[in-house]
């Protein structure tokens, strides 16, 4: 049997306001999420300032390291935003008013509304392909393997259904959580550890909550091989129905 494709991305968050705390980020979860439901996992995320250089470092280094990357923030009207630029310097290329993006804005501004401020968000590194916005108008980019979003939320995610097409995707994730009820974790670690060691083609994680005053706990299998999974969790459910047995009868 073949090995099912792995095609991986990571996200770079761009803006003070996300370092800073002044605005609590809702991309990052949205974009996993909808990657992974199309065959896209997301293996690294990175937030960095509006600052040229680390723009241009992150850009340069997740690029290369994964399959794609999204970047959210930067490519508004303010002077601040300042991603188009350095993603044009990652890659090499000018950047410029892209006469593509100007038609699209025009489809929402009368041209005396068309402000310098305004025109900002048409400046787009060259060799670019434009992302549709069917909200603001004002369009993303994909140059190579990077995909340029807004970072907005409501914005970013009409512009990742139109960026996600032009992504290849590979075997879904397959998640199977199995609870563990109020089994404490120190009492499964060993025979979990032995689990995820005999199963080493899915990955087996331990989430403890807490609800209505006490702890639980669930553990949870992910793979992209339906028979490894299966086989995991049936191995996870007879541990800790064992320890649920052993647990009562003390």
């Amino acid at each position: 049997m073949s090995k099912p494709r792995t095609v991986t991305a990571a996200v770079l968050l761009i803006g003070d306001e996300i370092l800073s705390g002044r605005t609590q980020d809702r991309n990052l979860g949205y974009i996993a999420d909808y990657l992974a439901k199309i065959g896209v996992d997301v293996r690294e995320a990175r937030v960095v300032p509006d600052v040229e250089d680390e723009i241009v470092a992150g850009v340069n280094a997740l690029r290369a390291r994964y399959d794609y990357l999204v970047t959210t923030g930067g490519i508004g009207p303010t002077h601040d935003d300042i991603t188009a630029d350095a993603v044009g310097r990652a890659f090499g290329v000018p950047v410029g008013e892209d006469p593509r993006a100007i038609a699209i804005m025009l489809e929402r501004y009368a041209p005396s509304d068309l402000t310098p401020a305004r025109r900002r968000m048409a400046r787009i590194p060259s060799g670019a392909d434009l992302i549709e916005n069917p909200i603001s108008r004002a369009p993303g980019f994909r140059i190579g393997n990077v995909f340029v979003l807004a970072g907005v939320p409501a914005v970013m995610q009409a512009m990742l259904d139109f960026a996600a097409k032009g992504m290849e995707t590979g075997a879904v994730m397959l998640v199977e959580t199995i609870a563990a009820g109020s089994l404490p974790e120190g009492l499964y670690g060993d025979p979990l550890s032995a689990i995820a060691a005999a199963h080493p083609n899915v990955a087996i994680g331990s989430y403890p909550s807490f609800k209505d005053g006490r702890f639980m706990n669930q553990i949870v299998v992910r793979g992209k091989d339906g028979e490894a999974v299966a086989a995991a969790r049936r191995a996870v459910e007879a541990m800790v129905a064992e320890l649920s047995r052993d647990a009562t009868a003390r």
